[in-house]
């Protein structure tokens, strides 16, 4: 009996996965500016309107492209101990900003956001929001275990926890390193940490 031929959907799959590819790819060469549909569509084989049947514009595609690579990058272990996973979450994603192809691609999306209110306010929910999102959860649930002190607004620490990082990757030229990583959550455990609950405490 021959193999059953591809459904529809998963071609459709398939393709989005290589238009998605071909996207990253040529962003990483070209940057944002250099980046075309037509581009895109000459790389992956497809017509232009293949393309805009799933997206409506460049930026949509670019940004579901970064979601294909980067979505996994914020997901946040749970071992107990906050501070590791903060520590593990933020050289992983330090390494992820650092390195082709999130970050090549996403500095040029940064830089095309400035002058782009609509591609900021996307970019802002598409991914600084869900950032910031996954620390405060992570850091809310160490909160309910009694790592971090209770009856204080965590908001405002994990929009600065994230904060530092994208400055230091985005806007200088030091590298988010363990000596940087230490360092900026020395601080928050001294602001926010129980010491009852520090790793090898009583």
């Amino acid at each position: 009996m021959s193999d059953t031929p591809a459904t529809p959907r998963r071609r459709g799959s398939v393709r989005t996965e290589e238009l998605l590819k071909a996207t990253l790819d040529l962003a990483t060469e070209v940057g944002y500016a250099g980046l075309s549909i037509e581009a895109v569509g000459r790389r992956a084989g497809v017509g232009k309107h293949t393309i805009y049947r799933r997206w409506p514009s460049k930026a949509a595609l670019l940004l579901d492209a970064l979601s294909r690579v980067w979505t996994s990058d914020l997901d946040y272990r749970d071992t107990g101990d906050v501070r590791a996973d903060l520590r593990e979450q933020f050289l992983r994603s330090g390494q992820a900003l650092s390195s082709p192809p999130i970050g090549p691609v996403y500095r040029a999306v940064i830089a095309e956001a400035q002058a782009d209110a609509r591609l900021r306010e996307t970019l802002h929910e598409r991914f600084l929001v869900t950032v910031e999102r996954s620390t405060l959860d992570r850091i809310a649930r160490a909160q309910h275990t009694g790592e971090v002190a209770p009856g204080v607004d965590l908001e405002f620490a994990a929009e600065v926890l994230c904060g530092a990082l994208y400055y230091r990757s985005l806007l200088s030229a030091r590298p988010i390193d363990e000596a940087a990583v230490d360092g900026l959550l020395d601080m928050f455990m001294a602001a926010y940490g129980t010491a009852d609950r520090a790793p090898g405490g009583a």
